[in-house]
């Protein structure tokens, strides 16, 4: 065996060991932890069940763009999500108005409020997600319980994945992020690379301290998160006593992110 063949198996080895130890102190799936349940993940003592998770953003208890500022903190804060400015700005949780958010709906005779209210968008991790489809090496996948995950270590930067998704949830690292931030402000969620593709991961780890997910929790109550398919859930509560709308439902992803307005 030549020198660059033992070097190569070395770095691959020690890539390995560094992904699944990296894995499992975020909680997620790994072998080591593969007596759980699908959907169910475990960290200590506490254990977070769900077939589906969902998200029911209650846009009526906002009142302007300033109200979701804390959400966007708390969501970039707990995922070292560096602040690049100009226009290669990676966004896991941003907002925009609703003619671009719900570009479907076309009523002209609604409320001012809601024709001029902004709107937070995030990853719908979709039950029929292209995204999942197009990308050629897994390194975007679905999770059992419906999160549409990533692993940084397998993406190789071709932004299919962008490509797929129709609602511009991810954001491409045409730069180093870590040059951006003085720090990981979290140092328990891994920093990303140059040439990567991010976005939301509906807070996994933190599902897997039994946590809320970090938008949520600054929400408080304005956000509800839960089973989707547990109609004792406060989602399915909240869907059933509401009237709610998804992003570009005609396109058949079934989104996971649902809005009341």
């Amino acid at each position: 065996m030549n020198g660059d063949r033992r070097k190569f198996l070395k770095v691959a080895g020690l890539s390995a060991f560094a992904l699944t130890s990296g894995l499992a102190g975020l909680g997620l799936p790994t072998k080591a932890n593969a007596q759980l349940a699908p959907g169910e993940y475990g960290h200590g003592d506490a254990t977070v069940h769900a077939k589906r998770w969902a998200m029911v953003i209650d846009t009526r208890q906002f009142k302007s763009a300033d109200d979701y500022k804390p959400l966007i903190e708390a969501c970039h804060k707990a995922h070292n999500v560096p602040d690049i400015p100009g226009d290669k700005t990676i966004k896991w949780l941003w907002l925009d108005t609703y003619e671009h958010v719900f570009p479907d709906d076309m009523n002209e005779h609604m409320s001012d409020r809601v024709k001029g209210a902004f709107y937070p968008l995030l990853c719908n991790h979709c039950t029929n997600p292209p995204c999942v489809r197009v990308c050629p090496t897994q390194a975007t996948y679905k999770m059992a319980d419906g999160i549409v995950a990533m692993d940084y270590h397998r993406c190789i930067g071709c932004r299919f994945c962008m490509a797929g998704c129709p609602y511009g949830a991810r954001s491409f690292n045409f730069y180093d992020p870590r040059k951006y931030m003085k720090e990981p402000t979290n140092p328990r969620f891994p920093t990303r690379m140059i040439g990567v593709v991010e976005k939301c991961t509906f807070c996994a780890e933190r599902l897997a301290q039994g946590l809320q997910p970090a938008c949520v929790e600054a929400a408080k109550g304005k956000i509800l998160f839960g089973d989707l398919e547990d109609p004792n859930s406060s989602v399915r509560k909240a869907l059933a006593a509401n009237y709610s709308i998804r992003r570009k439902p005609n396109l058949g992803t079934q989104p996971g992110v649902y809005y009341l307005i």
